[in-house]
């Protein structure tokens, strides 16, 4: 379940108090939102919990507060949490009265607990339930890929689905009959939905379509929300699934469906190749690893892909170097003309490879060292025309390539971030392809020529340079020096021809600056990578 405004008061390290609407506590709250605004509502999408210390509020104006804590439930807001110890030692009675007429869950926020701690719990809370959902979609997709592979037909895979999304399902024939359904009283309801079906085959394929509930004869069963979806790989319709509820699907469900979708196409789409199957699998498995669930992808790869997870593979990610002019043609397919000559150099060395198309991107898994990944580098070396590897810019048509460092499947997660990063380094450069492992044997300060590091670098030293600019001292060159003599008073103030204690002033008027502490040693890092990427860049200043 998402997160609570009672499960926040219960949490034992935000110490809330309920100050009013204690009977709203098990409103769900999707996220937890800072605005000393006297009317927030504009940038108010429901379900949050507002958090203030009513610095710009007149609390303690009765009218003032009825129509603020009105505005705030009118907008769906969930409850409002008051800082004490900031600007009220105790939240004023008006707003009390307000939000106790109006049910509005008021909490008390402890001075010792900031907004932001706040923030984390919901986040976190609401984090483990996507995590929940998502590892009960997967498990959902492990039952009904058993079911399919049977062998005993359609019932066994709907009945299955049925009672993952606590409703029912049913499928149509390329006909718009009703092959199967489950639980068996769903065979009455689907067959009302004969002429929705109707209307849906005639659109091209994939498509849905959401059918409301109240059935003509007015029963309970026709009182619900029924998905329809289209099957069939082409534009062909091959089939259709109905799955229906009593509320809209939930995420562990929608993974359900979307399993049962693909499965369903597999088997009614008799014309589908051995290679197109092997694909939907393999795209199950990458998922499941790129999930953190490698026992699983394990299971559902079977003998097809279970020797690529015994042994190190590479992780590549490929994309066009660059769009299409408008109106141009395409002159070559080069994700094509890579997944060809890889699963070819594969199938000719006897290894398994796993290559997934993703949208304008090919995701491949590979055996690290196997004739895949030399498919790989001599296809992007024969695009460009080289002879040697390709470390020269890449032209329009040709592949960029990030290539992972060798992984198993508890780690692919890293892996797939590693390409990631190595197909953007390709791409900054002019690369045709980036190994992972060139950015782990190079200098780190060669990354900080990127333009949104040296964003970022010029945002976080701005204040600095503006202090500088107004003639208050030279708190940037302070600091370099600081940094650069690892703190070390006496040797900074030496290199900067002043006084030590001159030099402590100056640091704590960077921390008052900033906002942080020097002693925190992941903010002295920040500091220094932003100072070596912007050091001869000019001020920075706004």
């Amino acid at each position: 379940m998402p997160p609570t405004l009672a499960s926040l008061v219960h949490h034992s390290a935000l110490k809330l108090t309920v100050r009013a609407g204690e009977d709203r506590l098990d409103t769900p709250v999707r996220w937890a939102h800072v605005s000393e605004l006297p009317d927030p509502v504009p940038y108010m999408e429901g379900g949050e919990l507002l958090l203030v210390t009513a610095v710009k509020l007149e609390a303690e104006d009765p009218e003032v507060m009825r129509q603020y804590v009105r505005r705030l439930a009118g907008a769906g807001v969930v409850g409002l949490g008051f800082a004490i110890g900031v600007h009220y030692d105790d939240i004023p009675q008006a707003l009390v009265d307000a939000a106790t007429e109006e049910g509005l869950p008021l909490l008390e926020v402890p001075r010792r607990t900031p907004f932001l701690a706040i923030s984390k719990a919901v986040s976190a809370a609401n984090a483990a339930d996507q995590y929940r959902a998502v590892t009960a979609g997967f498990e959902a997709q492990r039952e009904l890929t058993k079911a399919a592979l049977s062998g005993d037909g359609p019932g066994d895979l709907l009945a299955r689905l049925a009672s993952h999304v606590n409703g029912w399902a049913a499928l149509y024939d390329v006909s718009g009959s009703v092959v199967a359904a489950a639980p068996d009283w769903a065979a009455r309801r689907a067959a009302r939905l004969t002429a929705d079906v109707e209307r849906l085959r005639e659109r091209p394929a994939p498509a849905s379509s959401v059918v409301g509930g109240g059935g003509a004869d007015g029963d309970a069963e026709a009182d619900d929300r029924v998905e329809l979806q289209s099957l069939g790989a082409g534009r062909r319709v091959r089939g259709v699934l109905a799955v229906g509820t009593g509320a809209p699907l939930g995420t562990a469900e929608r993974y359900a469906v979307h399993s049962a979708i693909a499965l369903l196409t597999l088997t009614t789409e008799r014309s589908r190749s051995l290679q197109a199957a092997e694909q939907r699998l393999g795209a199950a498995v990458l998922r499941m690893l790129l999930a953190g669930e490698p026992d699983h992808a394990r299971a559902v790869a079977g003998e097809l892909y279970g020797a690529l997870l015994d042994a190190p593979f590479r992780l590549l990610i490929a994309e066009p170097a660059a769009a299409e002019a408008e109106g141009a043609p395409a002159a070559t397919d080069p994700l094509g003309a890579l997944a060809d000559a890889m699963e070819s150099a594969a199938l000719r060395a006897g290894e398994p490879v796993l290559v997934v198309p993703d949208g304008e991107r090919l995701v491949v898994l590979a055996a690290d060292g196997g004739e895949a990944v030399e498919a790989c580098l001599a296809l992007t070396e024969a695009l460009r025309g080289d002879s040697a590897r390709p470390h020269e810019p890449a032209d329009a048509d040709d592949l960029v390539v990030g290539l992972s460092a060798p992984a198993g499947p508890i780690t692919a997660v890293g892996a797939y971030k590693q390409a990631e990063q190595a197909l953007s380094v390709a791409r900054r450069r002019g690369r045709a392809l980036v190994e992972h492992e060139e950015l782990a044997a190079g200098s780190v300060m060669q990354l900080l020529a990127d333009d949104a590091v040296r964003s970022f670098a010029d945002g976080t030293l701005r204040a600095l340079h503006e202090h500088d600019a107004k003639g208050r001292g030279d708190l940037i060159a302070s600091l370099r020096a600081w940094l650069s003599r690892h703190g070390q008073w006496d040797a900074a103030a030496a290199d900067l021809g002043v006084h030590r204690h001159t030099l402590r002033y100056r640091m704590r008027r960077v921390e008052e600056i900033l906002g942080r502490s020097l002693d925190d040693a992941d903010v002295r890092m920040e500091l220094w990578l932003a100072l070596k990427a912007t050091s001869g860049a000019g001020s920075g200043a706004a």
